[in-house]
């Protein structure tokens, strides 16, 4: 089912450019330059993957300190501005009600994207972005952060090599302790849900990822808000989610994702997956945003996989500047969004 957006006026669009010849280093703008968006800038910049040319941020104060980290480099006053730099790819982190037109915009204009999550509020304007990438024949990709961690790669290592048997359960946790500080997070038109679409997003991108994108076949969940049950497509953003999804070959996942629950912590982020012949998680440490572990689990006893420190946040945006330098043409596999977007809406749909 597909959640209903309002929707969002999009910027002006001029024809796509002719390509030019193609650049050692991939000339980029940034569009948004908050807490999010800024870390990836240094990520980006801090490798030297690509050319930071301008960016874009509707609060002065972000755009002088994102300007601190890359001199020299154009302030640009909004979209249109921004693609008027030429650039060959932009990173957008704005409000979510905003990414897919500005997505669509810069992929009208031949100019390659990487998106934060989510790509869209929902399914159908998900599809409606990787229709406009395929179409522009250009690249895509969304900020799915914590596929880059390294416990997560090794997590995700084990389970393919089959050591641990067949999957057929996976427990999934995201709850953080405070929730979002930005007042267009508790607006389901902007932002397109809660906890679920800010969190929950995450943990079903992670199974489904790890598994091979199994076919979803049956979603069942419970949405609250200050403890009152919602029902389906909820006019207010829940702060407390409980889903089941069955997937293909006889595989359960049972996922719960909160905004200022009292966890005990900041945080409890976790992704176990039980096979017949043991176990591997991933996990944070000590109610830690930025610290993970990788688990094997065989009966009583735990080896450990992966361990901190690991500076992985924009490790996501770094790997898409880094394919945009070698190809720019459109890569199918964002089409994986699109089944992440899809059981976001199920759960929704209640």
């Amino acid at each position: 089912m597909t959640v209903a957006g309002t929707s969002v006026a999009s910027p002006s669009v001029a024809a796509p450019p002719q390509p030019r010849a193609h650049a050692t280093r991939p000339r980029l703008g940034f569009l948004g330059v908050g807490w999010i968006g800024r870390h990836r800038l240094q990520a980006i910049a801090a490798d030297g993957c690509a050319e930071i040319v301008a960016i874009a941020d509707v609060s002065a104060d972000c755009v002088r300190e994102a300007l601190q980290d890359v001199p020299g480099t154009v302030a640009a006053t909004s979209l249109d501005a921004l693609l008027a730099a030429d650039p060959d790819g932009i990173v957008i982190a704005t409000p979510s009600a905003l990414h897919a037109a500005q997505a669509r915009a810069a992929l009208a204009r031949g100019v390659a994207v990487f998106c934060q999550k989510p790509l869209a509020r929902n399914g159908a304007e998900t599809a409606d972005v990787v229709n406009a990438a395929r179409a522009a024949d250009r690249l895509l990709g969304v900020d799915f952060s914590y596929r880059h961690t390294q416990a997560m790669q090794r997590v995700r290592e084990l389970v393919a090599s089959g050591d641990i048997g067949t999957v057929y359960a996976v427990d999934l946790v995201f709850h953080n302790a405070y929730g979002p500080d930005k007042p267009w997070f508790r607006d389901p038109a902007l932002s397109g849900g809660g906890c679920v679409v800010d969190l929950g997003i995450h943990l079903v991108d992670l199974v489904l990822w790890t598994l091979g994108f199994p076919r979803v076949e049956r979603v069942a969940s419970r949405l609250y808000a200050g403890g009152r049950r919602l029902g389906p497509h909820p006019r207010v953003v829940e702060d407390y989610a409980l889903a089941e999804l069955d997937l293909a070959g006889d595989v359960a996942a049972r996922m719960a994702c909160s905004w200022n629950l009292a966890a005990g912590c900041d945080a409890v982020i976790e992704a176990t997956f039980h096979g017949t012949r043991g176990g591997a998680s991933f996990r944070n440490v000590g109610g830690s945003f930025y610290d993970f572990v990788a688990e094997r689990f065989d009966g009583t006893r735990r080896t450990a996989l992966a361990s901190p420190p690991d500076a992985w946040g924009g490790r996501a945006a770094v790997a898409w500047a880094r394919r945009l330098a070698r190809e720019r043409r459109y890569d199918p596999a964002i089409e994986e969004v699109n089944a992440v977007a899809q059981t976001l809406d199920a759960i929704y749909a209640g």
